[in-house]
């Protein structure tokens, strides 16, 4: 059975920025709801494309696409319509993508069984 992965929220990152500032939670969290807030609020309001960058994170983009008049509806092969619209895009800051381009095995991670590089634990 396969694990579930580790969900963090808003409280979670409120908790990290009180650690980090010393300050309690209850001061934190009310600015870390209104940074998400505003950058959600700007993605919505992208007229109709947006670019967001926060240096050393990465940059969140709200881009177009082409609509594609000829898809195909899997279930009943009928061909269909889909119109252009809005999607979201996250890039990573070349920091983070440093750190997360690391292989699991350096940093002692399980590797999941069926991986490419999963090695059975030898007896």
């Amino acid at each position: 059975m396969a694990s579930r992965t580790n969900t963090l929220t808003k409280k979670d990152v409120a908790r990290r920025v009180a650690e980090t500032m010393g300050e309690p939670i209850y001061r934190c969290e009310p600015w870390v709801v209104a940074v998400v807030d505003a950058l959600g609020d700007l993605m919505m309001q992208a007229d109709p494309e947006v670019r967001i960058e926060l240096r050393d994170f990465g940059v969140f983009e709200v881009k177009r696409t082409r609509a594609k008049p000829k898809a195909r509806n899997p279930k009943t092969n009928e061909t269909v319509f889909i119109p252009s619209r809005r999607k979201t895009h996250f890039k990573p800051s070349k920091r983070l993508k440093e750190v997360l381009q690391q292989p699991l095995h350096d940093l002692r991670y399980e590797i999941p069984q069926g991986s490419a590089d999963f090695e059975p634990a030898s007896s």
